[in-house]
């Protein structure tokens, strides 16, 4: 199996886990009676997680290449954290209290959420200066989450929300055996502790991991409360699933269409786009509920407010970080965007969700997309269409 066909498999069962625990855990938590604060807060803990734990993880990682030279030492973190994710998920099934599930699940996003930014700076290590092709390895990821939220949908149909806790450990334990496919080709090449630090004082640099910070919050309504939104509205999982799909489906064209879209388009114009469009999209879920023709429509602009976005971030960060302080530069831009944008903004949802209702929660998360729009129209430099080539931060 070559490395693309390993990276691509455990794309496929990361992703499959979140696909299962993502749309339909809030249901669950929903289901066992927990108020909408409480599930904010538990569904808000991989950013909590995300945001501190990548960092040490990726030290971890680069101490090991530095003392090993040659070897999967990174490799060895990203198989060690799935197993130990996969030993305390079984806390799920324990108890029901809300402080047991905070502290169970604490221990389950700091290990879970470890393997993401090292497998990240493998992909684009492999690819070298092809960064182009991400989308080609990233989309299985995607299919692996369409798989899991179709079919997590259509059995939660038929049997007690409870399966789901059973579905979810399963794909972590498939994650764990994809993982042991890995190989870290490009460990005997990188100078692990190359210093980071001069391009993070870089504004482009910084706009950038702010711009990432204010999609991700926006996303928090979406992530934590979509399914209970809809639900509300008298659909059936099966209905929820296929929305979720939809907007997975819309991500992967972009995914394969990326390379000529980079090709066309600078990644500036890209991320103004998905911005944008992110405006749209949350806007449109948040008063066009009721109507089934405006949740495709805006299942459909996920296309833009994650595949585009994450696709054309990930050619940014490949762009100007070394192969050296990749592993550094993914962990680090997960713990500004995923870990402390994911955590304000599940938890700010959290608190607007009964107050104002849905309608204006999800317009406040449009006026936060609008802010990172801002953030990339006045700090993302306009000279970044041909990404061939690795050059330094304007």
């Amino acid at each position: 199996m070559t490395q693309s066909a390993r990276l691509s498999a455990w794309y496929f069962g990361y992703f499959a886990f979140v696909g299962a625990f993502l749309p339909y855990f809030s249901l669950y938590l929903q289901s066992i009676h927990l108020s909408a604060g409480r599930i904010a807060l538990l569904m808000s803990l991989g950013h909590v997680m995300r945001l501190i734990a990548p960092l040490l993880w990726s030290w971890m990682a680069a101490r090991g290449v530095q003392r090993g030279g040659t070897g999967n030492s990174r490799v060895r973190i990203v198989i060690a954290s799935t197993a130990l994710a996969c030993v305390s998920f079984v806390v799920v099934f324990l108890t029901e209290s809300f402080i047991g599930l905070l502290l169970g699940l604490v221990v389950v996003f700091f290990f879970w959420s470890a393997s993401l930014p090292i497998v990240e700076a493998l992909t684009l290590g492999h690819l070298a200066t092809h960064p182009e092709r991400y989308g080609r390895i990233r989309l299985w990821g995607s299919v692996g989450f369409i798989v899991a939220v179709l079919g997590v949908g259509l059995l939660l149909d038929m049997a007690p929300i409870g399966t789901l806790l059973w579905v979810s450990w399963l794909l972590l334990f498939g994650t764990l055996i994809s993982s042991l496919g890995l190989v870290d080709a490009q460990a005997s090449f990188i100078r692990a502790s190359e210093p980071i630090t001069p391009v993070l004082r870089q504004p482009a640099v910084i706009y950038l991991l702010a711009a990432g910070f204010f999609m991700t919050a926006a996303h928090g309504a979406l992530y934590v409360f979509y399914s209970i939104h809809l639900s509300a509205q008298g659909y059936s999982t099966t209905v929820i699933g296929t929305l979720w799909t939809l907007g997975v489906i819309a991500e992967i064209v972009v995914f394969l269409y990326m390379p000529a879209l980079s090709r066309r388009f600078n990644l500036r114009i890209i991320l103004l786009l998905s911005f944008a469009l992110a405006v749209v999209r949350f806007a449109a879920i948040g008063w066009g509920v009721a109507l089934l023709g405006v949740l495709v429509f805006a299942q459909l602009l996920h296309a833009a407010s994650f595949g585009a976005h994450h696709a054309a971030t990930m050619a940014a960060l490949n762009r100007w970080f070394s192969p050296g302080q990749q592993a550094h530069a993914q962990a680090l831009y997960g713990s500004v965007a995923y870990g402390a944008g994911g955590l304000i903004g599940a938890l700010l949802a959290g608190g607007l969700w009964s107050w104002i209702g849905p309608e204006l929660t999800f317009s406040t998360a449009s006026l936060i997309a609008f802010i990172g729009l801002l953030l990339v129209w006045w700090g993302f430099p306009d000279d970044s269409a041909d990404d061939s080539e690795r050059t330094p931060v304007p």
